[in-house]
């Protein structure tokens, strides 16, 4: 990664409320998906580590807004996964809460990164966050995971109805990721450092 040394890599902060969010004038890149997308492993691919961002066997482990600061430069940002069953009504209530707070803050965020699952049309949520970040007005990029379970058959029909399903204008890069084998990683790092 050229002036990014990704293995320079400190988890910073959980926050728990908007009080603790960081605003500061470091850029920020900000993950979102649903509980067991891959999201905390696609985290760890870009930083080449097998368990930086948690890996939790249950899905639904990050109920905070986790920061970690990327070679001095950059943060990344993991918000919580969202759309898992088991979760009570009062913690998905919280976690709409907290990321009403989030979003309503455009400038805590340089770019958004949306992962959903390539093998899957994108569930309600996935929609629903796909507007918060179109709504923000900040840059913004979909990551479709676990590419390595599709037959490349089925690769391009599914990027399509992903595509239609988030209704993305043109000009937003959908990228076929694979966490598992490391497809899609340059071409989320080219992303990733348009904003530092």
């Amino acid at each position: 990664m050229q002036n990014l040394n990704v293995n320079k890599a400190e988890f910073v902060k959980s926050a728990a409320s908007s009080g603790q969010f960081i605003r500061s004038s470091v850029p920020a890149v900000v993950f979102a998906g649903k509980s067991n997308v891959g999201k905390s492993s696609v985290i760890n691919r870009l930083l080449n580590r097998k368990n930086f961002a948690r890996v939790g066997a249950a899905p639904g482990k990050t109920v905070h807004v986790n920061y970690f600061l990327i070679d001095g430069k950059l943060y990344f940002v993991d918000l919580p996964g969202y759309g898992f069953a088991k979760v009570s009504q009062s913690e998905k209530e919280r976690w709409g809460r907290l990321m009403e707070e989030f979003f309503a803050e455009p400038e805590l965020m340089s770019l958004g990164v949306l992962i959903v699952d390539a093998r899957h049309k994108p569930t309600a949520d996935d929609v629903t966050m796909g507007e918060w970040f179109k709504n923000s007005g900040r840059s913004f990029c979909v990551v479709a995971n676990k590419l390595d379970k599709l037959k490349k058959s089925e690769i391009e029909g599914n990027l399509r109805l992903i595509r239609e399903t988030l209704a993305l204008p043109g000009e937003i890069p959908l990228i076929p990721f694979s966490a598992e084998k490391g497809n899609g990683r340059e071409a989320l790092i080219a992303e990733i450092l348009k904003v530092i």
